[in-house]
């Protein structure tokens, strides 16, 4: 049913999926230009409490979650012969049009119910764009090495450093322009300006014909009944459904802090804005070095170490912000400014890093014509945990009585969090080490 032969393409014609997905990726890591302006607008203009703030960050989140949804369509229903290209060309759309819409409605009629509604509507766009290029990603890695060469296409490990990269220098420039761009211009200007940016990634998406890219050519239009078919039998391979289980737990019990971390460094250290963006910048800066080192040194690593190792770092790094908190750093003359723009940073990108790994064993795993659907599963069951987590942060962070004037109990908040950290590396033999691709069977 499925081949996994690349589509022909004319000789001497440059393959653009390098531009395609770089773009892709650059866009979606510079998400987070407009969303710093969204932060300070809830918490300066709309005064909006530390839980308010964090409840609005993670249900904008929701459309994530029906990435299995996207993905299936993706796999099953093609639009004019392509069933990837218009997908990212529309999800552009979406998310342009959202973006406008913020900008040039007047500030006095952004409450938070019109800014909610926008925001789920942008990230619904994101969301059906990030599902075509991770399916493109998972494609394009699964072709024989001989094919890869003769097409120009990059194998698996070296696909996903590349996109990895490309996210996080669309991060570094983002959050440096943002916090910057937050002390000059107001929230509008600036969804004005990544409105622009997505306008102009649709425009360059129409013109791309997707049999330019020698993606894998299904043999015929499945439809959607038998893509969810494909989906379910995958589901079924213990070494799958229990890695994405154990991997979406592995966040899902972690009650995130952001919210409250972020009222803490500006309200009450009262950090700059642009240390804030220096502090993302840094930490996207420590990705895209990650994505390098990964590629280069630790993509032999059996993938359950790798991911346990960071699960354990990223449980230090939570201690060591309890002695931040504490004052412990300050009174060893180190200023609050210098560890929020470096450990601070580090450990926000941290919770990301083992994504790169775990995604290279999944694309691997997939069977051939639910790649789409599949790792848009794996996107929304880690969106669905970092909801889930957002979620549990809210009710520790008031369990403990932290409030957007009262922190002392935030140490004993960020404890918590290191402890919940730990929990899931008792069970990470849930992800496989082989990285070997398996031989699927038509029939399967």
């Amino acid at each position: 049913m499925v081949s996994s032969s690349p589509a022909p393409s004319s000789p001497g014609r440059r393959n653009p999926i390098r531009e395609i997905l770089g773009i892709g990726f650059w866009v979606q890591g510079f998400r987070c230009f407009p969303w710093m302006a969204v932060n300070f607008f809830l918490k300066d203009g709309l005064n909006v409490a530390p839980s308010t703030l964090q409840l609005l960050q993670n249900s904008a989140n929701l459309p994530m979650v029906g990435k299995p949804f996207y993905g299936v369509v993706s796999d099953a229903v093609y639009i004019s012969g392509q069933h990837r290209i218009p997908y990212i060309a529309f999800g552009a759309f979406l998310q342009a049009v959202s973006w406008l819409a913020l900008a040039i409605m007047p500030p006095s009629s952004l409450s938070i119910f019109c800014i909610s509604l926008y925001l789920l509507l942008s990230n619904l766009g994101a969301s059906i764009a990030e599902v075509a290029n991770d399916a493109i990603v998972a494609e394009l890695g699964k072709q024989p090495s001989s094919s890869s060469k003769k097409s120009q296409s990059p194998s698996t490990d070296e696909l996903q450093s590349f996109v990895w990269m490309a996210s996080s220098a669309g991060g570094v420039l983002g959050n440096l322009l943002g916090g910057i761009a937050i002390t000059r211009f107001s929230p509008q200007v600036m969804f004005l300006f990544f409105s622009l940016i997505l306008a102009l990634q649709f425009f360059i998406t129409i013109f791309v014909r997707e049999r330019s890219l020698n993606l894998p050519k299904n043999s015929s239009n499945v439809g959607i009944r038998r893509q969810l078919s494909q989906l379910s039998l995958a589901l079924k391979k213990p070494e799958i459904a229990y890695s994405i289980s154990w991997f979406a737990a592995s966040y899902a019990i972690i009650p995130v802090l952001t919210g409250t971390m972020f009222f803490y460094q500006t309200q009450h250290l009262k950090i700059d804005s642009s240390l804030l963006g220096i502090s993302k910048v840094f930490g996207q800066a420590a990705m895209l070095l990650w994505s390098a080192v990964y590629n280069s040194h630790l993509k032999t690593i059996p993938a359950r170490k790798l991911i346990a190792a960071i699960q354990a770092t990223m449980a230090v790094f939570m201690v060591s912000d309890v002695l931040f908190v504490k004052g412990f750093y300050r009174n060893m003359g180190v200023p609050d400014s210098l560890y929020v723009v470096v450990f601070s940073g580090l450990l926000e990108v941290l919770f990301f890093f083992k994504i790169l790994p775990f995604n290279v064993v999944i694309a691997q795993l997939c069977p051939p014509g639910c790649e789409g659907s599949l790792m848009a599963l794996v996107a929304s069951a880690i969106a669905l945990a970092f909801i889930v987590s957002g979620y549990l942060g809210v009710a520790l962070a008031s369990y403990v009585g932290v409030t957007g004037d009262d922190f002392s109990g935030f140490p004993r908040a960020l404890l918590i969090q290191a402890v919940c950290t730990l929990l899931p590396i008792y069970w990470s033999s849930c992800v496989p080490d082989d990285k070997k691709p398996k031989t699927w069977k038509k029939n399967e």
